[in-house]
């Protein structure tokens, strides 16, 4: 039963089996894996097991992903009800939760032991800032979902790197946004990644959350700063833990906190960079945005790290259907593709020149190089248009596949 199922609907005769059904268990074995390397570096005196995770996610998941390549294959419609009801999914995402806080606490020890080199504790804190970056992953899974159970776990996790104004903007804001010059959230054809994350990105995010909290409380006739606000309830859950580890491991402990909520804000942010840039959704005679479809985001099949984020990068059929969970997410044909798994775009994301060369390319070519659809930088418009700007050579203004 764990190793593979069979799922089967009796009014069509549809059987499918699950190949990957042990493998998912690598969603939730990663939050916790960097909790055993660094056990391993206190008790050895190893510090160098604490740069492993940082080379593991960067490098080898990157490396893995093309050693494997991709996986295509889809479930059959008829038994992904099925699929949603079945307990296993399920509790391979609550299992991840407290894997994050568990390599958050051992970091937190070895951080503040003083027994450790400065070079090596950096590395531990990157190690625990994609840890947390992967908690907020793991509430964006949990926390689409439709039972108190999970939204609530969405939010206990979110504590970790204090984003829990997430599960409001994301579900509420960026949903609703997505691939439009609105979203500050969908990067822009010509945007590099800092300027993406430090200008637009985080605090535009954290400022819509706030509005569409206010607005609902507003509605509803109670007041903003009170207990019903659930990004007070999110903000209260990150104090508590963050005090909690600093009377425990002393005031050590609050740099290293801060500093790996910042890295999970950072790897959120490579995310969403990577995750539409340059895509836009068309208005219609009516002056409306067009319903977010597949094309309106990159997607990558890329086995490994698909297997380790819960299949997030399956990110066009999530957009299109937002409460799909993980283990039934479908590859569509002729969607926009990147290159590689999020791992190895990320590292792009972080080399602008590097990122342009990538990707610039790309967004032209499925708009047929006409870039009058695209979502373009505004000041960097006519740059951009001189550069990739080629409608005589047009097709279709619609997206098409880029491999």
């Amino acid at each position: 039963m764990l190793l593979s199922k069979t799922f089967s609907d009796a009014a069509s005769g549809v059987h499918y089996r699950d190949r990957k059904r042990a493998l998912w268990l690598l969603s939730s074995a990663y939050p916790l894996a960097p909790a055993l390397l660094i056990m391993l570096g206190i008790v050895g005196n190893w510090p160098w097991l604490f740069w492993a995770t940082p080379v593991l996610f960067y490098v080898g998941i990157f490396l893995l992903d093309h050693l494997f390549g991709e996986d295509r294959s889809n479930p059959p419609e008829d038994v992904v009800e099925a699929m949603h009801e079945d307990p296993y999914y399920r509790w391979i995402v609550f299992v991840a939760v407290p894997g994050h806080f568990v390599t958050l606490l051992l970091g937190a020890w070895a951080f503040t032991s003083g027994a450790f080199p400065i070079w090596s504790l950096v590395g531990l804190v990157w190690t625990v800032g994609i840890i947390s970056g992967l908690a907020i992953n793991t509430g964006h899974e949990l926390g689409h979902k439709k039972t108190k159970l999970e939204r609530w776990m969405a939010k206990i996790v979110l504590a970790m790197p204090g984003y829990g104004h997430f599960f409001i903007e994301h579900n509420k804001g960026h949903h609703r946004d997505v691939a439009t010059p609105e979203d500050p959230a969908s990067s822009r054809l010509g945007e590099n990644f800092y300027r993406f994350a430090f200008t637009r990105e985080i605090p535009l995010t954290m400022r819509r959350a706030w509005n569409i909290e206010r607005e609902r409380l507003s509605r509803l006739g109670k007041p903003t700063l009170s207990l019903e606000n659930e990004i007070v309830q999110a903000g209260l859950m990150t104090v508590v833990l963050y005090t909690g580890v600093t009377v425990f491991f002393g005031w050590m402990a609050l740099p290293f906190l801060f500093m790996q909520a910042f890295l999970g804000y950072m790897l959120l942010s490579q995310a969403n960079y990577i995750e539409h840039y340059g895509l836009c959704r068309q208005r219609g005679k009516d002056g409306r945005y067009e319903r977010p479809r597949p094309e309106h985001s990159w997607n990558t099949n890329h086995l490994v790290s698909n297997l380790v984020l819960f299949q997030l990068q399956r990110h066009s059929d999530h957009h299109a259907n937002p409460t799909r969970r993980y283990q039934a997410l479908r590859n569509f044909e002729g969607l926009p593709q990147l290159p590689s798994g999020y791992p190895g775009m990320f590292m792009a994301a972080l080399i602008p020149p590097l990122w342009r060369r990538i990707m610039d390319e790309r967004v032209a070519d499925l708009y047929g190089h006409d870039m009058r659809p695209a979502n373009v930088l505004p000041d960097r418009h006519e740059e951009i248009f001189a550069r990739l700007h080629r409608p005589a050579a047009s097709r279709s203004s619609s997206p098409r596949t880029s491999r």
